[in-house]
């Protein structure tokens, strides 16, 4: 078990993806439960409320003028992603993170770092299963979509690749699989991850699915 404290700071903005965000904090929510250590907490561009996707609105705890510590960021996916991909303060804020922050996302969250040149000669994944408009011609798969925006990067279907100091997860849900798997980069082992998943009545579905993760360059 891990001696020392991790922190994971998840980026909101507008129309960020409830789960995406929502999955991951719930897994240190209830492992902090057995280890107080663990943390949290929301960070957005400033200190003001974030209307997430279907109008659900939170208050982050930092901004980024804060400049809170973590050991680990994530950026959800969402509607809004296809703004952050412009957004030049989210860009100049990553850069600026230390280089042994570990830069996490879910489904297309992983764009932002593709955009920024940080996927090059990695591999990656993003959401797989298409909506209604994205299935259509005048739409694309999220996944090839990321392919089109880092042509550089390796572009992975497991539900969870880490690459090191990326780490991307896939689809809406398989932010819980990244919740579970940055426990286990802080330190935690199976039995530990095991039991959080159990107290979240998960077991079954960590069980199929703690083997789909490709470790790339380790």
């Amino acid at each position: 078990m891990a001696n020392n404290g991790f922190r994971l700071g998840i980026y909101v903005f507008k129309d960020a993806e409830i789960i995406d965000y929502a999955a991951p904090y719930g897994v240190f929510s209830v492992a902090r439960r057995f280890e107080p250590g663990l943390d949290a907490f929301l960070i957005a561009d400033s200190m003001r409320p974030v209307q997430t996707q279907a109008g659900m609105t939170v208050w982050p705890s930092y901004s980024f003028q804060d400049q809170p510590n973590f050991d680990a960021f994530l950026i959800p996916g969402g509607f809004g992603t296809r703004q952050e991909l412009y957004n030049g303060r989210l860009h100049n804020y990553i850069k600026s993170l230390p280089e042994d922050v570990l830069l996490s996302s879910v489904c297309t969250g992983s764009w932002i770092y593709g955009a920024m040149g940080l996927l090059d000669g990695l591999a990656a994944t993003n959401r797989k299963e298409p909506d209604r408009l994205e299935a259509s011609n005048m739409g694309q798969v999220p996944i090839d979509r990321l392919a089109d925006i880092a042509p550089a990067c390796k572009i992975s279907r497991a539900r969870v690749v880490d690459s090191g100091r990326f780490i991307t997860a896939g689809g809406i849900a398989s932010g819980m699989e990244l919740g579970f798997h940055l426990l286990r980069r802080a330190g935690f082992g199976e039995d530990f991850i095991n039991e959080v998943a159990r107290t979240m009545e998960y077991s079954a579905a960590y069980e199929a699915y703690r083997g789909d993760i490709e470790y790339f360059g380790q």
